[in-house]
């Protein structure tokens, strides 16, 4: 926390802009800092008061005995510019901006006014939160310099969650998700338009207070991404976990997103894989950014994701299973030893397999949680576990249900939610300590949230152990629209230096040449026009397949040489190559995002690749291991092992010529872009893959 210390543990807090009134927002802040134990110093200044909620107040911050270490900015609009340049002249550290009408409306002069008070503050060593930030709120200190109504019906409630947002609203509204489950949030912080401190930069700050376990942000724009690589590594190396709510996901979404911050929208599937990558969770929705929370409170160390079901009800157990297989969570098949003993307990008509179905049986024998309980905790194969009670009333020992449930639960120290519909039979589990949820639907998606969660973290966390320092060289060329494009004879030349299998093939400079290039490599070829301006060359007839002669090579070699210089374009020559054979077209691309870098694609290739859409991302470095679990989350990935008696597919050499182009895109010296190589020609299982045709641009 010692790089923002002034931003979330001030020990003096000046409010410029100060009224008595705490339904204003000069005067929410003086009013939180007292309703929440703030130990330092307070000073508000008003000119026309002297006095505010109790405390002495100052005409300026000149008249103040010493310059505070934080100051609020209650004023409206353009006079909230001088006033941070008063604070930066005044020895202020760190100037929370509440005021709006900047870059948030205006991307030229509102971004102009903002640049002019981050110059004034930076020139004195003063840092910026905002401006259009509703503000800062540390209720383990007690500085709460914020102005949002939430805080009016809370008390005191210090927990272990960070939530950091740049909308203000979406700094609260989770924390009021948050309390009616009982939990209590320790940060709440919305920096607004990060036109200075970015919500990036204060979350490393926070995710270093060690009470904090579980850290949520909700982001509207990534304009670098710095900040997040030292967070993430951060919370890796405290073993923080991070859910992440990034909006933006729709075109409609992502324009609303830019009106509403003025910030460049990002590329969406970029952001998915860049969070993966640094083993961040990023949640679909509100509900998905709260909904587990209490789960990552619990200090489980999870060892798989098995689960086991129990329930009164059948029909719970079946909908449990459904719920389970469509998140990928299997149900745990119990050992024989477990199932005799289950039979031992349970009447004949009860269900022993996973799920167990108790039937009515419970409702004769409240005893039957606590008798099978301890023998499913003794299988090896239950990494987790769910019970439901759908139903209970009169006659069902629900006190004795939930108390046997949470023994349970702390005597396996393994994952345990409930599924329970009934408020008065929720209540019960819940006052034992219990995780409880309204259906079994919403149980497994938090279940899951949370296990594959972790294991996202313990996969990232086992990679950079292998690879050391996972950064991106510094030194890489940046995006630019000065690029180059290499012909393809160039460009196949680039990938084979690298050890990236390309199709046999010889560029031809004359016609002589082209005869000469077929004898050598032998009929059928292809034969396709060779020009660095010429990107598409089927749509100029500059590809043909299965030539069979040598007179027909020669004759094709005059014809492509007229057809590109009739378009004006620069003639490099013609390109004689070996008809590959492969059973499934890939591709192959790379980019470099403006924030992210360099980005690889994979997926399904050959010419419908835009309409199908089949592919997947990932950011490099990443190892065979990283693309082949890529690669599993394809439609086509089935394919890969075989279907209807055919052998499986060289997915190895297909990762590894994926591994390679992503060293290809962190190596400085080669310059590259953004390459397209499609297709891929992908064979069976120690066949390989070869790259038929391929489209680089260096810068």
């Amino acid at each position: 926390m010692s790089r923002l210390k002034a931003a979330l543990d001030p020990r003096s807090i000046a409010i410029i802009g100060a009224s008595e009134n705490p339904n204003k927002v000069g005067g929410r802040p003086v009013h939180y800092l007292d309703k929440f134990g703030f130990k330092g110093r307070i000073f508000p200044i008003n000119p026309s008061r002297s006095e505010v909620q109790g405390h002495r107040c100052y005409k300026s911050l000149s008249d103040l005995p010493e310059a505070p270490e934080m100051v609020i900015v209650a004023v409206a609009g353009d006079n909230a510019i001088g006033v941070v340049e008063e604070c930066a002249a005044h020895g202020v550290k760190v100037a929370v901006v509440m005021a709006s009408g900047f870059g948030e409306v205006d991307a030229v002069a509102g971004k102009a006014k903002e640049r002019r008070m981050v110059e004034a503050a930076h020139r004195a060593g003063m840092r910026i939160v905002g401006p259009n930030s509703q503000g800062l709120a540390n209720f383990g200190t007690g500085a709460i310099a914020s102005f949002s109504t939430m805080f009016m019906d809370m008390d005191r409630s210090e927990g272990h969650v960070a939530m950091l947002s740049q909308s203000g609203a979406l700094s609260t509204v989770p924390v009021g998700f948050l309390r009616q489950r009982g939990i209590g949030v320790r940060h709440t912080h919305a920096t607004g338009n990060d036109a200075d401190i970015t919500v990036g930069e204060l979350a490393v700050a926070v995710a270093e207070d060690p009470e904090v376990k579980l850290l949520l942000l909700y982001l509207e724009s990534i304009p670098e991404k710095k900040y997040l690589e030292e967070l993430a590594a951060v919370a890796l190396d405290r073993d923080l976990p991070i859910i992440a709510l990034k909006s933006g996901r729709s075109e409609a979404g992502r324009q609303a997103a830019q009106s509403h911050t003025g910030a460049l929208a990002n590329e969406d599937r970029v952001v998915d894989a860049f969070f993966e990558h640094h083993g961040i969770w990023r949640a679909p929705d509100m509900r998905g950014l709260v909904e587990a929370t209490e789960l990552y409170l619990k200090g489980w160390k999870p060892r798989g994701r098995r689960l086991v079901a129990i329930s009164n009800s059948g029909a719970v157990c079946v909908m449990t299973a459904d719920a389970a297989t469509a998140v990928g969570m299997p149900m745990a098949k119990l050992a024989d030893e477990t199932d005799r003993k289950l039979k031992g307990i349970l009447p004949s008509f009860a269900t022993t397999t996973n799920p167990i179905d108790l039937t009515a049986a419970l409702l004769s024998n409240s005893r039957l949680f606590g008798d099978i309980l301890p023998v499913i905790a003794e299988d090896p194969a239950a990494d987790a576990f769910l019970i439901g009670v759908p139903v209970a009333g009169p006659g069902y020992d629900v006190e004795a249900f939930a108390r046997d449930a949470a023994a349970f639960g702390k005597q396996t120290g393994k994952p345990l939610v409930i599924a329970a519909t009934q408020r008065s039979v929720a209540d019960q589990f819940a006052a034992e300590g219990s995780s409880v949820f309204p259906t079994e639907t919403e149980a497994v998606t938090a279940l899951h949230q949370f296990l594959a969660h972790r294991e996202l973290m313990a996969r990232t966390r086992a990679r950079q152990a292998i690879r050391g320092n996972d950064t991106t060289p510094s030194s890489l060329p940046t995006s630019s629209a000065a690029t180059t494009m290499l012909n393809e004879a160039d460009s196949l030349a680039l990938l084979a230096a690298r050890g990236i299998p390309v199709v046999p093939h010889r560029l031809c400079r004359s016609r002589a040449e082209a005869i000469a290039a077929f004898e050598t490599i032998g009929g059928p070829v292809v034969v396709k026009g060779c020009s660095a301006d010429i990107a598409h060359k089927s749509e100029l007839g500059l590809v043909k397949l299965g030539v069979r002669t040598r007179e027909e090579a020669g004759e094709i070699w005059a014809q492509m040489e007229e057809i590109i210089r009739k378009h004006g374009a620069r003639f490099d020559g013609v390109i004689i190559a070996a008809m590959a054979g492969g059973r499934r077209e890939i591709m192959i691309g790379a980019h470099r995002d403006p924030v992210f870098g360099p980005v690889v694609a994979v997926g399904d290739g050959g010419k419908y690749v835009e309409i199908f859409r089949d592919t997947t991302l990932l950011l490099p470095p990443f190892s065979l291991g990283d693309a082949r679990e890529a690669l599993g989350k394809l439609r086509i990935a089935p394919l890969f092992a075989g279907v209807r008696g055919e052998p499986p597919m060289d997915v190895d050499a297909l990762c590894d010529a994926v591994v390679r182009i992503g060293e290809l895109m962190l190596d400085p010296a080669a310059k590259v872009m953004s390459l397209d190589l499609n297709p891929v020609l992908l064979d069976s299982a120690g066949k390989g893959c070869v790259v038929v045709d391929a489209v680089v641009f260096q810068g």
